[in-house]
């Protein structure tokens, strides 16, 4: 059974950074690929970021690009979310994925 649980997220003031770290299990983690997605009240989930599985390989939207760093370690099946300069806008719900799978999200709030 396959388990996304993030964590990291909290209230930060613009400008600040966090990180933003998924445990995953019940899957072979590192032979995959990891994406971050986000919701924002009254908007739809759009894609943040992407990892392959051996993060040779990264992919940002646009609107987090230079801000944003997504890494994993395979040893302990994490993928993190490294959160600079952050900004109203960033403000929102933020899920680990893999494949069909969705975390239960975690709360990103950029408010001074």
């Amino acid at each position: 059974q396959v388990q996304l649980v993030e964590s990291g997220g909290g209230l930060v003031q613009p400008g600040g950074s966090l990180r933003l770290s998924c445990a995953a299990s019940g899957f072979t983690f590192s032979n995959v690929a990891m994406s971050w997605y986000r919701q924002a009240p009254g908007k739809e989930r759009e894609s943040v970021a992407h990892i392959t599985w051996n993060g040779a390989s990264t992919y940002y939207a646009d609107s987090v690009k230079g801000r944003f760093t997504v890494s994993r370690n395979n040893a302990v099946n994490t993928v993190y979310l490294q959160m600079n300069s952050l900004k109203p806008e960033d403000t929102a719900v933020y899920y680990c994925v893999q494949g069909d799978s969705w975390g239960q999200g975690t709360q990103v709030t950029v408010s001074s």
